[in-house]
């Protein structure tokens, strides 16, 4: 006999933080089976519904909301600062929230959000107090021989690359360039995510500096490979061009595929990332359970 197929259909809404995007879907009652997987299938660009992964939109105990991201290989990430970005937008968006400040509960910790209403009471700008950031190896879960990883020369491939360790609650690997158009990203990037030295793979951000306040940007998110964007890389890029003199602004723009973040750190030492978020479409998914009577409960 023939497994009986159950069509299930998952509302979904497709955001972006200047080119990284992400499927947002709203878990407040429930959530969906096999998020993993999920993931895996909705991120596809010819049969899903193309993205750098998904993020769930949680009820929290700790904070005002809670939200949690998987990659398009289906991986967990701890957090994700144009995925919050756009999370403060669609609390909005959606009237679950009428507060600007708002607290979201990540696996790296509550973050808060402040969204900027324009004069037509619209959010399309939000700032994210991203926290404090960590150059100390054993925070950033990367194997060295000193308590820091500042321009530590790496070997691949013959070539000597210099890498500067950042958490910024996730793993980061910052290289500086004199030309972004020397490097191969996808070959180097994948490279440099599974180097042995980091405990569970990293982020790779390869940096060009333009001024003292101003720097371009590529990176190679672990996970999804090179994305438009990446919030935490940002910021992980900009500290790492402070500790290491190239930038000394108080606030400092870097320039990625999809568009510009800009980067602020406050009295406290926290990193603050401000950067536009937007909507791009509203869709219904259908997913095909084997077995109808499968528990609904999250199988992450």
């Amino acid at each position: 006999m023939a497994p009986a197929f159950l069509m299930k259909e998952l509302l979904f809404t497709k955001m972006h933080g200047i080119g990284n995007d992400y499927i947002y879907i709203n878990c407040l009652s429930s959530i969906p089976d096999h998020i993993s997987r999920l993931a895996v299938e909705m991120s596809r660009q010819h049969t899903g519904v193309g993205a750098d992964g998904i993020i769930l939109i949680l009820p929290s105990d700790n904070a005002d909301f809670g939200m949690r991201i998987f990659n398009a290989d289906g991986s967990e990430a701890k957090m994700c600062g144009n995925g919050a970005r756009c999370v403060g937008k669609y609390l909005w968006d959606y009237n679950l929230t009428d507060s600007t400040h708002i607290t979201l509960e990540t696996l790296s910790g509550i973050k808060h959000l402040y969204l900027h209403p324009d004069a037509q009471g619209s959010v399309n700008t939000v700032t994210v107090d991203m926290g404090a950031p960590s150059t100390l190896c054993k925070n950033i879960g990367v194997t060295h021989n000193c308590e820091e990883m500042i321009e530590f020369p790496i070997s691949i491939d013959d070539s000597i690359y210099r890498i500067t360790a950042v958490s910024m609650g996730n793993p980061h690997g910052v290289i500086f360039t004199d030309s972004l158009s020397d490097i191969d990203i996808a070959d180097l990037g994948s490279k440099l995510e599974h180097h042995p030295m980091w405990h569970d793979r990293a982020n790779i951000e390869f940096i060009e500096t333009i001024d003292s306040s101003h720097i371009n940007m590529r990176v190679w998110e672990r996970g999804s490979g090179e994305t438009m964007a990446c919030g935490t890389g940002a910021c992980a890029a900009a500290v790492a061009a402070r500790i290491t003199g190239r930038c000394q602004a108080e606030s400092i723009t870097v320039s990625l595929l999809g568009g510009d973040l800009q980067i602020s750190f406050a009295d406290n030492g926290n990193v603050m990332l401000t950067g536009p978020a937007a909507t791009v479409m509203e869709g219904r998914y259908f997913t095909q359970d084997i077995n109808p009577t499968e528990s609904t409960q999250s199988q992450c």
